[in-house]
């Protein structure tokens, strides 16, 4: 069973919990900008997984059922017990191999952007993991783990996870030698030259003991959190596909065919020898770094969470209660997606009302569509009604006078 969904209210709820406290101990570590990105990307993620999930679980349903070398009984505890820890072992190795090679670190790079570190830090996944994480956890089923089981600890182990992404959490004593916490999760997050790629583990900090990736928090160096190279944009699109363009340009602009098949599993931040271009260091000073932050009205903050509102209600409404077919889920995911983007555009303070009426425009079409070709009544009505609002309030939002204020971490 995937828990995941059931702990979606509870994670939201924390937020706004940590969220309330922050502002109370004059310690907020929220940015209104930043939490739509990262909750944007959550929500791509777990939209994206519905549709690409397929190979996956077919690869995983031959290991399970024509490859594994026994099968382990389901109802006994010990497997359960066996299963989490096994589970956590070759998460480990994914997240660690996700930080050293390319191709990997192309799809893991976006829960890394975050310039913040708070509860919503954790809900910021990336859109394409589906497509390259699950190799890693083959050998589960291979050595007779049952896919209900697998499913199970895979989604206890993201759970988990999520507490340990604050900013107001102390270091736990004995509990920081077992287990991973806020202190040396914040470790994992941070790109100063001390702590940068440590702390791999997802419920179980041993494995960065007894493997040589383990740093623990110093209180004299806060960590800064982000990625070298910083995006300077909220677009989820590009912040999953950013490192993806990279490996193919140096696929297609290297002169050396070694070069060009080695590209996608070099090690991060490799550049082939016979690049044409210049390669651009990300040089990292953490006395000049700035988060990126610009100035936006209020206006468009509004109208930017009201976005990510109704993103949610279509979510939860129809994608999560399965009401959609195969096409409609990619029509609407995808229109997810271009809303998003168009958000970005505010958010980063950009001219953005020409894809705003574009994309107000094809909501009316889907809209008018679905209500009169294939009868989703419900779905069609929430669209005319939400893109009706948002033409009518479209001229009150004035196109950004973009302000760069950078803020020091």
């Amino acid at each position: 069973m995937d828990y995941i969904t059931y702990a979606v209210p509870f994670f939201l709820l924390a937020l706004l919990i940590e969220l309330v406290y922050g502002i109370a101990i004059n310690k907020n570590t929220y940015r209104l900008n930043d939490a739509i990105s990262n909750l944007f990307m959550g929500t791509l993620r777990t939209a994206n997984k519905l549709i690409i999930i397929g190979a996956a679980g077919y690869v995983f349903y031959l290991a399970e059922t024509r490859f594994a070398l026994w099968r382990m009984n389901p109802e006994s505890p010990i497997t359960w017990v066996f299963a989490f820890v096994i589970y956590d072992f070759f998460y480990y190795w994914f997240h660690r191999i996700s930080h050293e090679r390319q191709i990997f670190w192309a799809s893991h790079v976006a829960h890394h952007q975050s310039e913040d570190y708070n509860l919503s830090t954790a809900l910021r996944q990336t859109g394409t993991g589906a497509f390259v994480s699950w190799v890693f956890y083959i050998p589960m089923f291979l050595i007779g783990i049952p896919s209900y089981v697998f499913i199970s600890v895979a989604s206890l182990n993201l759970i988990y996870q999520f507490w340990v992404h604050s900013e107001h959490i102390p270091k736990l004593g004995w509990f920081e030698n077992y287990f991973v916490t806020a202190s040396n999760h914040r470790v994992h997050h941070a790109q100063n030259d001390q702590y940068i790629d440590k702390n791999y583990g997802g419920v179980f900090i041993i494995w960065d003991r007894i493997f040589g990736t383990h740093k623990i928090e110093d209180e004299s160096e806060p960590c800064i959190y982000g990625i070298r190279g910083t995006l300077n944009t909220f677009n989820p699109i590009w912040a999953n596909l950013h490192v993806y363009v990279k490996i193919i340009k140096e696929m297609w602009l290297s002169k050396d065919w070694k070069d060009r098949l080695y590209a996608p599993f070099a090690r991060t931040g490799w550049t082939p020898k016979s690049f044409p271009e210049k390669a651009e260091k990300a040089d990292f000073d953490p006395s000049n770094f700035k988060k990126y932050d610009p100035n936006i009205e209020n206006r468009h903050k509004i109208y930017a969470f009201f976005q990510y509102l109704f993103i949610t209600y279509i979510f939860l409404v129809f994608i999560q209660n399965e009401s959609l077919n195969y096409y409609q889920l990619w029509v609407t995911i995808s229109m997810m997606a271009f809303t998003m983007y168009c958000t970005s555009l505010w958010l980063d303070g950009k001219e953005g009302k020409i894809a705003e009426v574009v994309r107000l425009l094809l909501c009316l079409a889907i809209g008018l569509y679905a209500y009169f070709a294939i009868s989703l009544t419900q779905i069609s009505v929430s669209i005319l009604i939400y893109a009706t609002i948002n033409l009518l309030a479209l001229p009150f939002i004035n196109n950004p006078k973009r302000v760069s204020r950078p803020k020091h971490a």
